[in-house]
């Protein structure tokens, strides 16, 4: 029994036949075949080269399914990690940069380390936090802010990111506008099309594998993909050079007052560890304004970079092709008697400094390129305790997002296999996924939806098939990645668009709001948060937990204090929520909640509340149903509860009270205090012993309350 806990995947060949092999061979050679495009499509999505996805499909599937507790769960690269995973540190390093990969294979080593220790520690509630209605909310957002971030691939055009998610749209729009390559546009429309239309042919048809496939190989026989390496001198533009010379110089500033601002940044880290006493205090304040300044002028630096570069991608050349020798001029600008190619040709600029004598030119669409051979270095990431803490809230966020999307994924299968999940050791196979996916230069993963929703309907009986997966993903890396290097990014894009369709989910909103109203109002504004900080996704998550969070605690503070009395079904439920006519002399109090410090003395108010509104009122009868743990502050508000009505010479009693809280009352003598006579098991039995003394021992004429509801509750 321990074994199995410490290695789960033990459990798998109980029963397990040659049959079952098959089946597990089959599920897993189908799960591949959408696993490796997709994981190409979504390592883009974090800001890395399109062959880290398939790194990351490489150990990941494998060790998740042989510690983890699902045997269906097919875990990898996803949709929101992938987005959450290049927003969190796009302000560290730029994107597709050595520093970014080195980033990215830490954050999914903290990510590991963060989920594993939770499910060693047997904390997996803590994924509660995170309520679904601000999943839902926070998810339809990332499905559209994951979906548009693709336009500028599916356009074919090129724009800076601004620090806005909604900004960088209407940059893309704006060069959408001025010009749209329309063979790229061509592609990734053509790679929806096949995707959808085989999807309703038939859904076990590899639609991702084969719309790849039809695209590569049409895009390697038309030469889609045209690119021109030129000196400066090549280009018949005036001032260029300088234009260029003004780029490089900009680039080189900001690559100079970086290097200056991170090493006052460590200057500052040494000399507050040597800080002891009164400290050099006055020198880190000094370079702190050091700091500051050299961030406002890498701020100005950029700004200059990004006008300079916009100007140099707006700059649209028709080439004269003579031999291997490229003249470019520029559109609609070509002299007299001299004949072009024809296509519309553009200088491919980057976040990096330009070659003048080696330039760029693209006269055709983008495509994936080379990817390195082999297997990738297996490497234990350098990690020290500054990458850690600042890696860490970014970290726990995608943690719990992504073990959330797992654990819902694996719930609804197990619901349907009838299989066993332990949320804690899912934790720790998602962890051990993490981490032994960083060593082998994996970004951080999770359980898919539509790959595990593939794989169990292939008919996957056990991890087997996850193991196969990775399996197909090294022979791919070994032998097959150089039939991708002609497969277009746009088609890239289309993948990622139509995986995330199925994230959208408008039902949710209307769900939400239908159980409760206030969840709904959290719902939508996790969505709208969330849509105007991107690509600062943590903000809709932080904002909807919050906002869970304040509701929960007022709620708690301020429960239901009903008052009860007779209902048709002769029963007795709240006054107020069914409109019921009550005694004049009994007021019996239903207190739905934990009566704790935080709302001991709303309790107290309702009662005096009831008080003032009952001018008659002889007796209170609690009804401790609702009661379910009572601390030291809500024991003394009772007290005092029961201290002013002894003195105003009313009645008190209590039913319905459970072992915990009459242990407590004991404890404390509150039992006594109250006496034991008036605490009763049951609403009926205290509603008709509370009614004789009400009437048998007081001056009230018992006629006076014949048409009493609560007489019609007792038996005669």
């Amino acid at each position: 029994m321990l074994l199995t806990r410490i290695f789960p995947f033990l459990g798998w060949f109980k029963g397990y036949n040659a049959k079952s092999l098959q089946i597990d061979l089959l599920a897993g050679l189908t799960v591949a075949l959408v696993l490796i495009p997709q994981s190409m499509a979504y390592a883009q999505l974090a800001g890395l080269p399109a062959y880290y996805g398939l790194y990351a499909a490489f150990l990941p599937p494998m060790v998740a399914s042989l510690f983890g507790s699902s045997r269906q769960l097919a875990t990898g690269p996803v949709a929101v990690v992938s987005l959450m995973s290049a927003a969190s540190l796009e302000p560290l390093a730029t994107a597709g940069s050595p520093e970014f990969i080195a980033y990215s294979i830490v954050l999914a080593l903290v990510v590991g380390i963060f989920q594993f220790s939770l499910g060693v520690l047997r904390l997996g509630l803590v994924v509660n936090f995170l309520s679904h209605p601000v999943v839902n909310g926070f998810t339809n957002a990332a499905a559209i802010i994951i979906a548009s971030s693709q336009f500028s691939k599916f356009f074919g055009v090129y724009v800076d990111k601004a620090p806005h998610h909604y900004e960088t749209m209407i940059r893309v729009a704006q060069a959408a506008f001025d010009y749209t390559h329309w063979p790229t546009l061509t592609f990734g429309a053509s790679a929806v099309i096949i995707m959808v239309v085989l999807k309703k042919i038939n859904p076990r048809i590899p639609n991702v594998l084969v719309a790849v496939a039809i695209t590569t190989v049409i895009s390697y026989f038309i030469g889609f993909n045209n690119d021109a390496f030129v000196p400066t001198q090549a280009i018949q533009v005036k001032n260029i050079d300088q234009t260029i010379t003004s780029f490089n110089h900009s680039i080189d500033e900001i690559i100079h007052l970086g290097n200056e601002r991170a090493d006052i940044g460590k200057e500052i880290d040494q000399l507050k560890k040597q800080a002891t006493g009164h400290g050099p205090f006055l020198d880190i304040i000094n370079l702190e304004n050091q700091v500051t300044i050299l961030t406002a002028k890498i701020s100005q630096a950029k700004h200059h970079s990004h006008e300079l570069r916009k100007h140099l991608r707006d700059l649209k050349f028709e080439a004269v092709i003579d031999g291997d020798q490229y003249t470019f001029y520029p559109k609609n600008n070509i002299p007299d008697g001299v004949t072009t190619d024809g296509n519309t040709w553009r200088i491919k600029v980057s976040n990096s400094v330009l070659d003048p004598e080696k330039l760029k030119l693209m006269g055709g669409g983008a495509i994936v390129g080379k990817i390195p051979e082999g297997l990738p270095t297996l490497t234990v990431p350098q990690l020290n305790v500054k990458s850690f803490l600042k890696l860490l809230p970014t970290a726990i966020i995608i943690s719990l997002l992504g073990f959330m999307e797992a654990i819902a994924i694996a719930k609804a299968m197990a619901a349907k296999t009838g299989q066993k999940l332990d949320p804690n050791q899912e934790l720790i196979g998602q962890g051990l996924a993490n981490i032994f996916g960083s060593i082998g230069s994996s970004y951080a993963v999770s359980g898919s939806f539509s790959r595990s929703a593939v794989n169990l309907q292939a008919g996957a009986v056990s991890g087997v098939s996850s193991v196969i997966t990775s399996i197909m993903v090294i022979i791919t890396l070994l032998f097959l990645t150089p039939l991708l290097y002609h497969l277009p990014q746009a088609v890239l894009a289309a993948v990622i668009m139509m995986a995330v369709i199925g994230l959208v989910n408008t039902k949710g909103f209307v769900h939400a709001w239908h159980a409760q109203k206030h969840d709904g109002i959290i719902s939508v504004i996790t969505f709208f948060v969330t849509l105007a900080y991107a690509p600062h996704l943590d903000k809709g998550i932080m904002v909807g937990v919050a906002l869970s969070m304040a509701v929960f605690l007022y709620r708690s503070m301020r429960p239901v204090v009903a008052k009860l009395s007779m209902h048709k079904d002769a029963s007795l439920q709240s006054m107020e929520h069914y409109r019921l006519r009550g005694c004049r002399h009994i007021a019996v109090v239903r207190f739905d909640g934990a009566l704790f410090f935080a709302n001991a003395s709303y309790l107290d108010e309702q009662i005096i509340k009831f008080r003032t509104e009952m001018p008659d009122l002889r007796y209170i009868l609690l009804d401790a149903s609702g009661i379910n743990d009572i601390d030291a502050s809500g024991e003394e508000e009772l007290a005092l509860i029961v201290a002013r009505m002894h003195a105003a010479g009313l009645g008190f009693a209590v039913c319905n009270a459970k072992g915990p809280i009459l242990q407590v009352l004991d404890r404390t003598h509150l039992f006594d205090k109250i006496g034991s006579e008036n605490f009763y098991p049951t609403t009926k039995d205290a509603v008709a012993d509370i009614m004789t003394k009400v009437h048998d021992n007081t001056d009230l004429p018992a006629e006076g309350c014949k048409n009493c509801p609560l007489t019609q509750y007792i038996p005669s």
